[in-house]
């Protein structure tokens, strides 16, 4: 089926579904498949459960007219999706970044939908699956579009701007984050920077954190920039106070002098700045960004301050890497508080650079005093410390538990599949 007569479909049934579990009567299911799924196998079930039309690309043993056969599933979604974003005359807003590109996402969208009808990427829906689902939720009336671009190896941003065509760009950082698809940190900023590769050959905007001068090496024949930074940008801004939550006064580019967050960390000051940047650009009233960034709380164990049992925890667990990592540990260790805690875990796909990563991890605790140090999984076996050392977090949980820790300031961080949180169970 051609896409164009797709399209007709999915102007009709237009919530698309890759998991029969979240079907919906009149969805469009796309039936793809992976190392460990295919969805060719659930078609009946789809229809069982109410979708309008299965897209498929195994012939079924059905022939029923609701079921659509076509090539290739992932690349008719991609297709599909890349057909309705050509829809909307609308600024489309890619961000990447190997730390902090969901928090600013977040705080972007909070600050656009102070006067705009802005559709954002929910949850981590930032790969080649989750981007065109993205694409696909948009609606009629929405005016800018804010998509998340997660990558693990080369030409894959820029495979993602095939689909989404962006018409402004944002990196927040290139960091030692997926070492193991990457090959090396020079591949790391080569593969963020194809986003600026897209918008230098299709005349689009750059949002540049001037501090970063790997950022600006990159940035050669782009015509329209907008920089944010500590100093030498369109928009500065300082850290004014990180007692417990960040407070950030702004040097140059806005009115408003401080900007009183509900984030935790010295990290989120370009996160912060960003989003005030893209905010004024797009004509956002300044009392509307401030009031939208101080109101903004993080969720998802992302920086979360929490206070549980008598003790005052910073739950950063939703993934990690040895620059996030870094950054965690220091701002912890910076901040003007007594009886702390690291409780830390794993990192992954660091490949074979994974013991070395996690020793310097080490080396960097040991520059600072802890009341008490844990650290979870395989990543820290066989090296030499002299710390707390556990197999998973329901260990670390039950240590916690019967160590009754009170009055204590915990930092807990580590990837994603460490499952960290569930120290706090």
């Amino acid at each position: 089926m051609e896409i164009a007569a797709l399209y007709k479909l999915y102007l009709s049934h237009s919530l698309v579904q890759t998991d029969t579990r979240n079907i919906e009567p009149n969805s469009l299911f796309f039936a793809l498949k992976g190392p460990n799924f295919n969805g060719n196998h659930y078609v009946k079930q789809a229809l069982a459960a109410g979708a309008a039309y299965c897209i498929t690309d195994e012939k079924q043993l059905e022939n029923n007219e609701r079921i659509i056969l076509v090539e290739d599933c992932l690349t008719c979604l991609q297709q599909l999706a890349l057909h309705h974003r050509r829809q909307f005359n609308i600024p489309v807003l890619a961000i990447t970044g190997s730390n902090g590109k969901t928090t600013t996402k977040e705080l972007v969208h909070a600050v656009l939908n102070q006067k705009y009808i802005c559709h954002t990427t929910t949850g981590n829906f930032n790969n080649h699956i989750g981007i065109p689902l993205t694409l696909l939720k948009m609606k009629a009336d929405t005016q800018i579009a804010v998509i998340e671009m997660g990558a693990n190896h080369l030409n894959e941003i820029n495979s993602y701007c095939e689909i989404a065509e962006p018409t402004h760009g944002l990196i927040t950082n290139c960091g030692k984050a997926h070492l193991e698809g990457f090959g090396s940190e020079e591949n790391i900023i080569k593969g963020k920077t194809e986003l600026y590769d897209w918008l230098r050959n299709h005349d689009g905007t750059v949002f540049i954190n001037n501090d970063y001068n790997y950022l600006k090496a990159n940035i050669s024949g782009i015509k329209h920039i907008i920089s944010y930074g500590t100093a030498d940008a369109d928009y500065t801004g300082i850290v004014a106070n990180n007692q417990r939550y960040l407070e950030v006064e702004i040097t140059k580019g806005a009115e408003i002098k401080s900007i009183a967050t509900q984030l935790v960390g010295a990290y989120n000051l370009p996160n912060v700045l960003s989003a005030l940047c893209i905010g004024k650009t797009f004509q956002v009233p300044e009392e509307a960004i401030k009031n939208a960034l101080e109101n903004y709380k993080a969720s998802n164990s992302r920086s979360q301050w929490l206070e549980k049992d008598g003790n005052y925890i910073i739950l950063d667990a939703y993934n990690a890497n040895p620059t996030s990592m870094k950054a965690a540990i220091e701002n912890f260790a910076a901040m003007p508080v007594l009886n702390k805690v690291l409780v830390l875990g794993s990192m992954m796909e660091l490949g074979t650079t994974a013991d070395k990563e996690h020793q310097e991890l080490i080396h960097l605790i040991e520059n600072f005093k802890w009341e008490q140090v844990v650290l979870t999984g395989k990543g820290f076996d066989n090296l030499q410390h002299n710390y707390l050392h556990f197999s998973n977090a329901a260990a670390v949980a039950e240590w916690i538990k019967n160590k009754q820790l009170n009055n204590m300031h915990i930092l807990i961080k580590g990837s994603r599949s460490m499952k960290m949180e569930e120290v706090l169970n």
